[in-house]
């Protein structure tokens, strides 16, 4: 009797052919490796399963010969001993058996008795891979259970249908016969940190994030929830920043907000004086004025408009930068007498005014304290013209720290120049002398402008 296994003619009996034993060994493909023969590599399970030839190598058996495919490979048998498997059965007494020109052996007969046939029992001849049950068929062998299969140690034992597979465990892979761990931290399995561990890995994530239910992607955390900041807060993403209000700014720690000193940055913020609040700042002015409309500069209180001054009824008020005075009645001291509110006048006919200023006039200015130099201040300006005449404009009497002198403009007027800061509060008191020449009736005579200067203490 013959039979072929994947190309290999064997004689053999049935006895023999149910004693077969062929053992393939399964390996599965690794990174980078392939199946054994008669084995194909299945991407969903990733691992190698068998490959049934008899249905996909057509006429893979010749002749009378049926195709019976195993794990790993395949056979060839008589179709008459797979359709009717059989086991004969010897009596309990052999007769002596003799040779026959054939390759089969007979048992000799006696003459008085009728030759005896071998009795089939109707139990199947199992293949490789299962054994006889004692109803009749074949039951699987689990060689995974009976420690009967060939797997490294590195592997597992997978049964199959009359056989069994060698597979590595997930998160390893074959690499030389052997069962190695996968770096799946290598392949970008998680979206952020990842540490591998024998045969797995764990993903985490970095601060600001927290890990998704999947386990490998991760999540922006909005940190604003949790209001870890003094002012304002705005999430990024995988942090936050905190922003503070108009007047503040961010302390050190990143959170909290600390009022910014305006007043420290320029000592010009404020016209006067500037004090720090929460968040701003103020300008403040000293007593006669008050701040102005755009916050910062100070503006004079006229006291003598609004009534807010101690001045009787027979005084006149003057205001000043910053403040105000009350003066008194014009009273002209003899032998001068008054002319008009502001004038005394001494008559040329009184020999008591020889020598003296025809007219004195009464004037009055405010000035700022450190006032810019030069600055033309007060002018004069001759209101009688004789002629044959010409006029000398000087300053007679209070310009002893020399901080004014006289510009003459034209033959009739002159201008009061400031020609050095003057610091206040100060009061001064100018005499400014008109002199008036005339040679062709020999005429010398001279008027007065005593021009009070008031001061203010600061320069503004």
């Amino acid at each position: 009797m013959l039979f072929e296994v994947r190309g290999f003619r064997f004689c053999s009996s049935a006895r023999m052919l149910a004693a077969l034993v062929f053992i393939l060994l399964c390996v599965q493909p690794g990174h980078g490796q392939t199946c054994t023969e008669g084995f194909a590599y299945d991407r969903g399970s990733r691992r190698c399963i068998d490959e049934d030839e008899c249905r996909t190598q057509p006429d893979v058996c010749r002749g009378d010969m049926q195709c019976v495919n195993q794990n790993g490979g395949y056979l060839c048998l008589p179709r008459r001993l797979y359709d009717q498997p059989y086991r004969s059965e010897i009596p309990a007494r052999p007769e002596p058996v003799y040779p026959d020109s054939s390759d089969t052996f007979l048992p000799a007969l006696p003459r008085s008795v009728e030759p005896s046939y071998p009795r089939v029992r109707a139990t199947a001849q199992c293949l490789l891979g299962y054994t006889p049950a004692e109803d009749g068929s074949c039951d699987d062998i689990d060689e995974c259970e009976t420690n009967s299969h060939h797997c490294n140690p590195t592997q597992v034992c997978i049964n199959t249908a009359g056989g069994y597979t060698c597979s590595c465990t997930e998160g390893y892979w074959l690499i030389g016969g052997q069962c190695q761990d996968i770096d799946e931290c290598r392949y970008g399995y998680c979206q952020q940190l990842c540490a591998n561990v024998p045969g797995s890995y764990s993903c985490s994530c970095n601060p600001g994030f927290i890990l998704n239910p999947d386990s490998r992607t991760c999540q922006d955390v909005d940190e604003c929830e949790d209001e870890p900041c003094t002012h304002g807060c705005f999430n990024t993403y995988g942090s936050f920043m905190c922003n503070c209000d108009e007047g503040f700014e961010l302390a050190s720690d990143g959170t909290s907000c600390i009022d910014l000193d305006e007043c420290s940055f320029s000592e010009f913020l404020c016209q006067h004086r500037c004090v720090n609040t929460p968040g701003s700042f103020s300008c403040v002015c000293p007593p006669g004025y008050y701040v102005y409309e755009d916050g910062r500069s100070c503006e004079d209180i006229n006291e003598c408009d609004t009534g807010n001054n101690t001045c009787t009824t027979a005084q006149v008020c003057f205001n000043f930068q910053g403040g105000n005075t009350c003066l008194d009645a014009l009273q002209c001291h003899s032998p001068y007498v008054e002319v008009s509110d502001n004038q005394c006048m001494c008559s040329a006919e009184n020999p008591a005014c020889r020598d003296k200023p025809f007219t004195i006039l009464y004037r009055h200015m405010d000035l700022s304290s450190g006032r810019s130099v030069p600055a033309d201040i007060f002018q004069m300006q001759a209101t009688t013209r004789y002629p044959g005449a010409f006029y000398i404009f000087q300053i007679k009497s209070g310009n002893e720290g020399r901080e004014f002198y006289m510009r003459q403009t034209s033959n009739v007027s002159a201008t009061l120049v400031l020609s050095r800061p003057i610091k206040g509060p100060r009061e001064l008191v100018l005499d400014l002398e008109m002199v008036t020449v005339n040679n062709v009736i020999n005429f010398r005579g001279s008027s007065i402008i005593r021009l009070t200067v008031f001061v203010s203490e600061h320069p503004f």
